[in-house]
């Protein structure tokens, strides 16, 4: 069983602004149902510039659905500047915290964000990882992901990598390069 903080808990049982919002400035939708969680994100921005409006649909754990509804409490009454700088980290910390294989949901919320931006600043709807080459064919995540997981939250194993990003958790197949890519990274 997992140790969910209460705050964690209350967000996953009574999740806020759940839904679709007609006519979104921006809409992102990431993750894959084959790996079993997928989010999507929409904003409205009010007069003032300032996202006004914010829901999330997804398909997911406990995590990922407390995840996706702080998200949009965070971002409502925020530039999209600000919005831009919240980190998975900050949706974590914002529950109370997360278990260590759950980081990946506050991931898949800051990806969301990230795409939905960019859909308002460009219109395109694609998911930035259908670019990428895949590191992990069995998730769908790029190397380009793994990478800046690795960088941002300043990881240092695969069992983190694999935490954050689910890379690494299927076959395996892709470990060595996650693990060559950490000592990259941190210099080893």
């Amino acid at each position: 069983m997992w140790n969910y903080s209460e705050k964690m808990l209350d967000y996953f049982r009574n999740p806020r602004n759940v839904g679709a919002i007609d006519h979104p400035d921006g809409t992102a939708t990431v993750g894959s149902l084959a790996c079993g969680d997928a989010l999507t994100f929409q904003f409205k921005l009010g007069p003032d510039g300032k996202i006004a409006e914010a829901k999330f649909q997804t398909f997911g754990c406990a995590s990922a659905i407390a995840s996706s509804s702080a998200l949009t409490e965070m971002v409502i009454g925020k530039t999209l500047e600000e919005a831009s700088k919240i980190t998975n980290q900050q949706i974590a910390d914002f529950l109370g915290g997360l278990p260590p294989q759950k980081m990946h949901c506050s991931v898949m919320g800051r990806e969301a964000l990230e795409a939905a931006i960019k859909n308002y600043r460009t219109g395109e709807n694609s998911d930035r990882n259908l670019e990428d080459e895949k590191l992990c064919t069995c998730y769908n995540v790029s190397e380009n992901e793994v990478r800046r997981v690795i960088t941002e939250n300043s990881l240092t194993t695969v069992e983190e990598v694999t935490n954050f990003t689910k890379a690494g958790g299927g076959c395996g197949r892709c470990k060595p390069r996650i693990q060559a890519i950490l000592d990259e990274i941190n210099g080893k």
